[in-house]
């Protein structure tokens, strides 16, 4: 009986360990399914050290079997829907999915076309979408943050909806956002 109390406990220890490792540094895939290629430019703007995603502690992984995190961008074609399924299902248990880009949220301009499944949360479970023809590193790692607030609560992300408060005043160039004057 003190044995299983004992164990008990220390599987508890290590499970907690477990979630606060995985919480602070969550390691994350890139997979491609059918992009032009414009958001995976931006992921990886995102790495670089003007940015710097890697200060919240996710890490660029090679390997599915590794990963906590599965940022996805492009339409899901045909070609690239089974190994997008197998990429998933060997990912441990939590996973979490993000879809990067119009086209990851809905096919894109690539709607309707006759070798595209849809949007990626047609074939899995997205916890956040990043919009955007491409979102900018910005967006992206605002979408990282929002799951990484989820995971230290213990939920899935609530579907956010940007209001467009917070920028009165400011008007988009395209590059940056600046001043108006009027």
């Amino acid at each position: 009986m003190v044995e299983q109390k004992i164990n008990s406990s220390w599987q508890n220890i290590l499970i907690q360990i477990k979630n606060w490792a995985r919480i602070n540094s969550p390691w994350a895939i890139h997979f491609n399914s059918g992009s032009c290629n414009g958001c995976d430019i931006q992921i990886l703007a995102t790495l670089t050290p003007r940015y710097d995603v890697e200060r919240f502690g996710i890490k660029l992984q090679g390997s599915p079997r590794h990963a906590d995190v599965l940022i996805c961008t492009g339409p899901v074609t045909m070609q690239a829907r089974d190994a997008l399924l197998r990429t998933y299902e060997q990912m441990p248990e939590p996973k979490f999915v993000i879809a990067v880009g119009s086209c990851g949220l809905s096919g894109g301009v690539f709607h309707g076309c006759y070798n595209i499944v849809g949007g990626i949360n047609e074939l899995l479970p997205v916890d956040v979408f990043v919009p955007g023809c491409p979102p900018r590193p910005e967006g992206i790692i605002y979408g990282v943050a929002v799951l990484l607030e989820a995971m230290k609560s213990g939920k899935r992300p609530e579907p956010v909806q940007w209001s467009g408060e917070g920028f009165e005043g400011m008007v988009h160039t395209g590059s940056t956002m600046e001043e108006r004057n009027d």
